[in-house]
């Protein structure tokens, strides 16, 4: 059995992936700060699935319990997906820099750790599967979420091109605005997203062709036409109107 780690998988596109690499026969890893959801998670999973399932519990912001994530990967993983993360104000001037920092270690650093401790037994064994979960807002101006996830996407289209040849494919999958519980953490209940109604994904169908599109060996999966379009767009438009029009929604 393939062995999937999966991080912020106590909820939204995480444990949907959970669900999913289960459902292809995964064992599973899955990690998160909240340890009664993640046993929910796993008890779902393992009750109707014939599939192992470990529960780490890990705040990836605390270094030792980052570097205890980092030892299991070490240990040897056929998948990891780096999904952990959260949302700030886009007012960055009102965001407490301390919060912003956090955001930054999560998106970056925590990413960046997990790769690199997962990539050498991959690269040992000539195998592996690296799923960074990014955003299309990674593509426009967009705060320092956008940064972030800007970083991400550029990351992992060089690691794909470097660690394809030796078998280990890296995907940034890029959704827009998906119905999960991200923007709840926000403080945004739901219809108060200030986001249209054609704008928003479901979790399944952006995991499954995040899937789909890391089998294949891409370097970005961007799950939609619609955000497909958006994103083509934005690279002819001027910066002014972009981050404009990135600015509605949360």
């Amino acid at each position: 059995m393939p062995t999937a780690l999966i991080t912020g998988a106590s909820s939204g596109l995480g444990a949907e992936f959970a669900r999913q690499l289960a459902g292809r026969g995964a064992d599973l890893v899955l990690v998160a700060r909240d340890r009664t959801a993640l046993e929910e998670i796993a008890a779902e999973i393992s009750g109707r699935l014939d599939v192992r399932v470990e529960v780490l519990v890990a705040d990836l912001l605390d270094a030792d319990a980052l570097a205890a994530v980092e030892g299991r990967l070490a240990d040897g993983v056929d998948v990891l997906v780096n999904n952990a993360g959260f949302g700030l104000d886009l007012a960055f001037e009102e965001n407490p820099v301390d919060d912003e920092v956090r955001h930054l270690r999560l998106h970056v650093e925590a990413a960046l750790r997990l790769t690199h401790a997962a990539l050498g037994p991959m690269l040992a064994r000539g195998s592996g599967r690296i799923v960074n979960v990014a955003s299309v807002a990674g593509f426009v101006p967009r705060g320092t979420y956008g940064a972030v996830k800007g970083w991400l996407i550029s990351f992992s289209r060089w690691a794909n091109v470097v660690y394809r040849p030796r078998g280990v494919t890296v995907t940034a999958v890029c959704p827009g605005f998906v119905h999960t519980n991200f923007h709840e953490r926000l403080g945004l209940p739901p219809g108060r997203e200030g986001v249209a109604p054609g704008l928003w994904l479901d979790a399944e169908t952006v995991v499954r062709e995040g899937l789909r599109d890391a089998a294949r060996g891409r370097a970005v999966s961007i799950p939609s036409w619609r955000y497909k379009v958006l994103v083509a767009a934005s690279r002819l438009l001027p910066d002014s109107v972009v981050v404009r029009a990135a600015a509605r929604g949360r």
